[in-house]
């Protein structure tokens, strides 16, 4: 395929993840207006994240196990996970709605999301073996952008519309999957593998350089979502100490969240100059620094220095993300390459819901602003293995 070819592929992928990934962390947005309806109760926070991980994580071990997105086209697959998710998303609309079907519905949320992100790498690891850690940025910075537009959306919503977020996602979701499905063919660099192998995956665990990432981008994930989902209530716990600032949580929440799509492009763009490894490990760092950190900007009196480090905090824990992609999937058996992503994914979100129960847990146990030093365990445990490669 020609060159001026693959960057519409690759503008029409990233669109795609953009789309359908917005479809994410809907629940979380809306979750304070359905509060506020009585329809779940106040800390509600990591149950309704969870459910969403769990899906994923259950999704992304069938996938793995059955190498789905190997054996049949990664196009397909994605374009009726979208459709399936997309419809799934909606099923928190329906009346006399509760707490159990508002979990049951994000969880099948989640399992046919886990045909959307690591499927959507895929696709582009088969389009683009030579610069890989560019295109992974771009797509990556696109699931991120997805993943805070609900918190846009739900800014222009009130406590009686409060539907239009889940009415939107889907419909861009649906709309993404169309896009991959119409335009976008298998790649030239896929390989199907020729026997069915439920544990092909584990070829690649076998080695040392993919054992390393993997455990670089766990370590890494223990911090990211906790982050993310516990945005909007760090902000609102700095504005309830500082009652003289008046910020919209919704609007900051999107663009601290948000920024981590200008953080995975640059990275993305660097990688072609420094090593993704390298880019990875300093990632790592700096975010860790700001878990230790966190303590003495939450009792920072400027709120635009705490807003800067917020927005710094956003960038940094997110820039590693598609390099960790590039490193596992440079590092991976090229025949079972999708399922050796995907597996990679499903620990990582299993990671996801621990880090965010051991936050809800000892949210009740330390003071608040000691709450978010905890999250450096994971990359300082991913620095420690990025040494092993």
């Amino acid at each position: 395929m020609k060159k001026h070819s693959n960057k519409g592929i690759l503008l029409i992928i990233v669109l795609a993840q953009f789309f359908c990934s917005s479809v994410w962390f809907t629940g979380n947005a809306v979750l304070p207006l359905l509060i506020d309806l009585g329809k779940i109760p106040s800390g509600f926070l990591p149950h309704i994240t969870s459910s969403v991980q769990l899906g994923f994580i259950l999704g992304t071990f069938i996938f793995a196990l059955m190498a789905i997105a190997d054996r049949i086209s990664p196009s397909i697959v994605f374009f009726v996970c979208a459709l399936l998710a997309a419809l799934f998303n909606l099923g928190i609309c329906l009346d006399g709605i509760n707490v159990y079907w508002i979990l049951f519905f994000r969880f099948f949320t989640g399992i046919f999301l886990a045909g959307i992100y690591p499927v959507g790498m895929k696709i582009a690891a088969d389009y683009f073996q030579i610069g890989l850690g560019k295109s992974l940025g771009y797509l990556v910075g696109a699931l991120v952008l997805g993943k805070a537009t609900p918190y846009l959306i739900t800014s222009f919503i009130t406590i009686s519309t409060w539907q239009y977020s889940f009415y939107v996602t889907s419909f861009i979701a649906v709309l993404g999957g169309l896009l991959i499905f119409l335009l976008v063919p298998d790649g030239p660099h896929r390989v199907v593998p020729k026997r069915m192998m439920f544990t092909g995956f584990m070829a690649s665990f076998k080695k040392r350089n993919f054992r390393a990432f993997a455990f670089g981008y766990f370590g890494h994930m223990w911090e990211l979502y906790s982050f993310w989902a516990f945005t909007p209530i760090i902000i609102k716990q700095y504005l309830s100490n500082h009652t003289n600032v008046k910020w919209s949580i919704p609007v900051y929440s999107f663009c601290i969240i948000g920024i981590g799509a200008i953080a995975c492009i640059s990275s993305g763009i660097l990688s072609s100059k420094i090593s993704p490894k390298k880019i990875a490990s300093i990632s790592l760092f700096l975010s860790a620094t700001c878990c230790f950190i966190s303590p003495f900007m939450l009792q920072m009196d400027s709120a635009n220095l705490f807003l800067a480090f917020l927005f710094f905090w956003g960038f940094v824990v997110i820039a590693d993300s598609p390099m960790f992609s590039t490193l596992v999937a440079n590092s991976a058996v090229p025949e079972s390459k999708a399922a050796a992503l995907t597996i990679v994914n499903c620990i990582g979100f299993a990671i996801t819901i621990i880090s965010l129960q051991f936050l809800g847990l000892f949210s009740s146990i330390i003071h608040p602003n000691f709450l978010y030093m905890l999250l450096a365990i994971g990359p300082i445990l991913g620095l420690l293995s990025m040494k092993h490669d």
